[in-house]
């Protein structure tokens, strides 16, 4: 078995397990924006219209507009396509294997599609491995990244942003907990679990420093590879809450009824408030083009119902940015 034949099914095996404890839980508190609407599709044997995770998507559209179309390079105009690179993860919603376990979906190859149908151009996936997202846009042979990709000063040496999503982490607990985190304070003396490497991790570190210097408990921090042993760890009562994404956090408490998210807070920690991009690369000419689609359909609320579909609305954006401050860099 291949990495990616592996990866794919654990992510198919993962998206069944959330579907049946939907179907099982029937319709629970949602958390992080509620659900969508009859645009986004009704889920076989799901009572929530707003969590589908079969191949057909009935994905909301949006039209055509001839005068952002023209701002598109006229090499990506003439081959008709928008080659957008992505990353599957395990865990719904952003990027995700349908229970076929060939089709991609969730919200980032939603807002794609949009951007696509307003620049008149067909939206061709190409998922490969994280890392191959920017050797791909280095070498042009994608034009944009739909990937959860956060903007940093770093990245922004190479590559050009058009915002759409806010970058957000979140606290999970299980669902009858009774605490919740407004600051660092809220988790001294728990153990939280948390990915190695990750954004979600400094910010968990930085915190407990905080705590220790102000006299309080320090945190156990717990280090975790996959979802299955955090939710296990959390059903056992070994880990007070697990830090990671928002989307999901807010996705898996939505449709387990298990969870729930007791603190949401920038990806940036207190620097900044961290924001989700399409990304190009630099100077291509593209991300003119790539702001003002999104603009588009943040106006007409297209946008706003693929957030409401998936649970995200919390992290919608009012208007898509080019180049905004990023994450600062490591040293800064």
């Amino acid at each position: 078995m291949t990495p990616r034949t592996a990866r794919r099914r654990t992510a198919a095996a993962l998206t069944l397990a959330l579907a049946a404890a939907l179907t099982a839980c029937g319709e629970p508190d949602e958390p992080e924006g509620g659900t969508g609407g009859a645009a986004s599709g009704d889920s076989a044997g799901s009572d929530d219209p707003g969590v589908n995770t079969s191949p057909d998507q009935d994905r909301v559209r949006a039209e055509e507009v001839p005068e952002i179309a023209a701002l598109v390079p006229e090499e990506i105009r003439e081959r008709g396509t928008l080659e957008v690179v992505n990353s599957v993860g395990a865990v719904p919603p952003l990027n995700f294997y349908a229970t076929d376990d060939e089709t991609v979906i969730g919200s980032e190859t939603d807002v794609a599609v949009l951007v696509g149908d307003v620049l008149g151009l067909d939206v061709s996936f190409n998922t490969v491995d994280w890392a191959n997202i920017f050797v791909g846009l280095d070498s042009g042979q994608y034009d944009v990244g739909f990937s959860n990709i956060t903007v940093t000063e770093e990245r922004k040496e190479k590559y050009d942003f058009a915002t759409y999503r806010l970058d957000s982490v979140a606290f999970e607990t299980s669902v009858d907990a009774d605490w919740t985190v407004e600051g660092p304070e809220d988790v001294a003396g728990r153990t939280i679990g948390v990915g190695s490497g990750t954004n979600q991790e400094q910010i968990l570190v930085e915190w407990n420093e905080q705590n220790v210097e102000a006299g309080l408990d320090p945190v156990e921090i717990a280090y975790y590879a996959n979802p299955t042993d955090y939710y296990l760890a959390l059903g056992s009562g070994r880990l007070d809450a697990y830090l990671g994404p928002n989307p999901s956090a807010a996705y898996h408490a939505r449709v387990s009824g298990e969870t729930k998210v007791v603190g949401v807070f920038s990806g940036g920690g207190d620097a900044l408030q961290g924001e989700i991009a399409a990304t190009t690369r630099k100077d291509n000419g593209l991300v003119e083009a790539l702001a003002a689609a999104l603009n588009e359909v943040i106006d007409n609320g297209a946008y706003a119902e693929v957030l409401e579909r998936w649970g995200l609305s919390d992290e919608a954006l009012d208007a898509s940015e080019i180049n905004p401050p990023g994450l600062p860099r490591p040293e800064e």
